[in-house]
């Protein structure tokens, strides 16, 4: 049984090319550390203004917490390196290949 490909991991702690897509690449799942305000996690295809493919609503919470979201099947293909927008959020480790 062949493999599709491997899956690597990248952690962020701010908004900026995420540098894992060339030429494209399909984030898998996103792992958040959340902060106490409501916030938003937005990767998009193409740069800061590309097309936004994936964003997560962060809810308010009185304390911080975390989110991990698996994306099914192959995941959400990018064709150019996802660029990701932090919003209130501490830190995202996304899952790709």
């Amino acid at each position: 049984m062949g493999f599709q490909y491997d899956v690597k991991a990248k952690t962020m702690t701010a908004t900026g090319a995420t540098g894992i897509g060339v030429p494209r690449a399909r984030i898998k799942a996103v792992y958040a550390l959340l902060s106490a305000t409501a916030g938003s996690i937005s990767f998009k295809d193409g740069g800061s203004g590309g097309t936004e493919l994936l964003k997560f609503d962060t809810p308010v919470s009185s304390a911080t917490g975390n989110m991990y979201v698996i994306i099914p099947n192959d995941g959400v293909r990018f064709e150019a390196d996802p660029h990701l927008t932090l919003t209130n959020v501490t830190s995202v480790t996304f899952f790709y290949g």
